[in-house]
């Protein structure tokens, strides 16, 4: 059929008995209603499913039907086309070639939308029809809203008066008004960070520019670069919210404010820090409700979670879960706690801050300011006669000796350190002070992890590791290394391009035997770290990056990636 004609979508569905002639007169008295087209309109009143009408359509065509989150994107391609007009006509440029495009369209039925795009691209178009929930998903990912940030940066720049000056007191009378473009700015950062799961997000003032990066499954990404002028503005904002003063711009500052964006709560905790361009602000997303904090949504290897378990049900001793920044500790401590939570349990939590609510627990935040320390929380939270106690970081040697004489004294103490391994972990408490008795007498067991990214399902293929990587797996794998086979993320949709979508844990896990404990307490500590690490052969943090690897759950590229973090 020729496209170029106009097209009656519902006589032709009838024609081919996909849909009664009843089905077409209903669904054109709701499209006048609704003001929707005809094919959207069958398609959510039932009469139609989206696959079989885009299907009939590419036949009746002769245009050809694309999976487009299997499609390989091309940024630059893509973005030749603004967003506005890829909204607006539901399209998306995939191809551009010297004299003609391939276009992604959501309804190829448009011939005023195909003008419009012929006369813009001055350029042939090939259209190929695909799933407009797809479509929408993949421009949403594509364009990550950078037009309206980029325009509504530049309509708060315009608003602001050459010499950067803010009126502090306009700011403050508008700490209300949604139609503000500051507040509007921040608004679609928000909603677009939400939803690209992005655990923080960067406002960094630089010589000429500002930078707003996204943080996703650990790695950073540049949404925008904005004028440098309003970065003033979005951090006295920012401030307000979080009840920070706003007059002080000399020294760090940390606050927190709550947010909803698209029906879900969203803590956000803001640590402020002043550079030589004007403050950088850094924000960590906590999404309430977010996820289901169990053992099983860990990631742990079946015998480690038995392990694990049984040491969770001791009455008395401590548990520390080490690792650096962002490494998936708290979600360990929290599935520990949901584990052990109970009416016959009074647990008590000491944490700066208070990332996650669980019912039915005593939640407590330190307050430096007003002295509330961890040393000082922690000596009160005994005097409350709880069974289990969870110190949010052994972080000085007051807080450590506290927590290690509870666990001596008939208390279950969880807490974290900040660790490459568990072998590091009892050496790191003795050279913060700690006795050496007390370690060995208190420590039951260590974890340490990190989070490692999955190869994303929807792109997921065959890859042969490079010589170097071969190299590095033969550490593991040895002579057997032949015996498996690798994957690679191609890049889709679902995985905004990387090849990678969502995180899970690696692992290792050491209790302290008697052999261990009295290593501890003797005075050369490379006796410990040299049985220590004897006692993890084959079950270490390299192990279990490997092991992921084998399982086809994770590249070579992102084990070997992860594994710098603790390789001597």
């Amino acid at each position: 059929m020729d496209i170029t004609r106009k097209i009656r979508i519902g006589d032709l569905l009838v024609k081919n008995q996909i849909i009664t002639e009843e089905q077409l007169q209903a669904a054109l008295a709701d499209q006048k209603k609704t003001g929707r087209q005809l094919g959207r309109t069958l398609i959510s009143l039932n009469f139609i499913k989206e696959t079989a009408l885009l299907n009939f359509l590419s036949q009746q065509l002769n245009i050809p039907f694309l999976d487009i989150s299997q499609y390989p994107r091309k940024p630059d391609t893509i973005k030749l086309l603004s967003e506005s007009l890829a909204r607006r006509f539901r399209v998306l440029l995939l191809e551009d070639n010297e004299f003609d495009v391939l276009l992604a369209m959501a309804d190829p039925t448009d011939l005023m939308g195909l003008d419009e795009l012929t006369r813009i691209l001055k350029k042939t178009i090939h259209p190929v029809v695909v799933r407009e929930s797809d479509l929408l998903m993949v421009i949403d990912q594509s364009y990550h809203r950078t037009d309206e940030i980029d325009n509504l940066a530049e309509q708060l720049r315009s608003d602001m008066s050459d010499d950067d000056n803010i009126d502090l007191n306009l700011l403050l009378t508008t700490a209300d008004a949604v139609d503000a473009p500051v507040v509007k700015l921040l608004k679609s950062v928000f909603e677009d960070a939400v939803k690209m799961r992005v655990s923080d997000i960067h406002i960094e003032p630089q010589e000429s520019k500002l930078f707003i990066r996204f943080r996703v499954d650990g790695l950073l990404y540049l949404l925008t670069e904005a004028d440098l002028k309003i970065a003033t503005a979005l951090v006295l904002r920012l401030k307000l919210m979080s009840g920070l003063d706003i007059s002080e711009k000399r020294l760090p500052m940390d606050g927190r404010f709550q947010i909803k964006v698209r029906h879900q709560s969203v803590d956000i905790r803001i640590s402020t820090m002043p550079t030589i361009y004007g403050e950088s602000v850094a924000m960590r997303l906590l999404i309430q409700n977010a996820q289901e904090f169990t053992l099983e949504n860990l990631g742990m290897p079946d015998e480690m979670l038995v392990r694990f378990r049984k040491l969770l049900h001791r009455p008395d001793g401590m548990i520390l879960v080490t690792g650096p920044t962002g490494s998936g500790k708290t979600t360990t401590l929290y599935a520990a706690l949901s584990e052990i939570n109970s009416a016959a349990n009074k647990i008590i939590t000491v944490e700066d801050p208070v990332e996650y609510r669980l019912p039915g627990l005593n939640q407590v935040q330190v307050n430096d300011k007003i002295n509330l320390d961890f040393a000082r929380v922690l000596r009160s939270a005994l005097r409350q006669d709880p069974d289990i106690i969870l110190v949010g970081e052994m972080r000085d040697n007051e807080t450590a000796q506290i927590g290690l004489r509870a666990a001596m004294t008939g208390h279950l103490v969880l807490s974290t350190l900040h660790t490459k391994d568990t072998v590091s972990s009892p050496i790191r408490l003795i050279d913060m002070g700690v006795p050496r008795f007390m370690v060995a007498m208190s420590l039951l067991a260590v974890i340490a992890q990190r989070l490692v990214r999955l190869v994303c399902a929807g792109c997921v293929q065959p890859a042969i590791p490079e010589p170097f990587q071969q190299t590095w797996l033969k550490l593991e794998l040895g002579d057997s290394l032949d015996r498996y086979s690798f994957v690679r993320g191609r890049g889709c949709t679902q995985c905004n391009g990387t090849g990678y979508q969502g995180r899970v844990g690696i692992y290792e896990l050491l209790e302290l035997n008697t052999e261990l404990t009295d290593a501890i307490n003797d005075q050369d500590t490379n006796v410990f770290i040299k049985m220590g690490r004897q006692n993890m052969i084959g079950k270490n943090l390299r192990s279990s990056a490997v092991a992921m690897v084998v399982s086809q759950r994770t590249t070579v590229a992102e084990a070997m990636r992860i594994s710098n973090q603790f390789e001597e």
